[in-house]
């Protein structure tokens, strides 16, 4: 039975061998990113050189991880051509790339035969999913947490499906 969600920095810092997150929306209206956004559209881009202009206590947080040995890996299955809100993650993954997170794309054409679960999700060592809830415009609403195993097993499935069929973002251009 999922269960409301523990604050996610206590969930990552029991965390000891992975950090698997898988994003399926075009589109997150998150109230503390708007700043950054807007500024994004208005042209500006983060120097990488001037690490000081966009650090955020989040990549402390992936940071801190990994130098602990978790491994941090982000997978986006996205629309083609893609929403100026993808536009906007693609430019800024720089920054969790830096703090250690390995990130792929997929675009969603190429997901139509994966099983997916229904909703955005985090697997921590393979043994707990954290779900993600959001409107239809994107506005987190919450989150769950299942530790039931063919639930766990159903997430961390389709995470490595996509992962293994994606296209590191190195590799991959919008």
């Amino acid at each position: 039975m999922p269960q409301t969600a523990p604050p996610f920095a206590e969930l990552l810092a029991n965390c000891r061998h992975s950090a698997v997150h898988l994003e399926m929306r075009d589109h997150y209206d998150d109230p503390d990113e708007a700043p950054r956004v807007a500024a994004w559209k208005a042209g500006y881009r983060p120097d990488p050189d001037d690490r000081a202009t966009w650090w955020r206590p989040w990549l402390d947080m992936v940071a801190e991880s990994v130098d602990r040995g978790v491994e941090f890996r982000r997978a986006r299955i996205v629309s083609e051509p893609v929403s100026e809100y993808t536009r906007y993650l693609y430019d800024g993954s720089f920054a969790n790339i830096a703090a250690g997170e390995r990130i792929r794309w997929l675009p969603r054409r190429r997901a139509s035969d994966i099983c997916l679960p229904g909703n955005d999700f985090w697997v921590f060592d393979g043994q707990l999913v954290r779900f993600g809830h959001f409107s239809g415009e994107g506005a987190y609403l919450g989150d769950e947490v299942e530790d039931a195993p063919d639930v766990v097993k159903l997430c961390s499935s389709a995470f490595e499906a996509v992962w293994d069929r994606a296209t590191p973002h190195s590799a991959y251009t919008i």
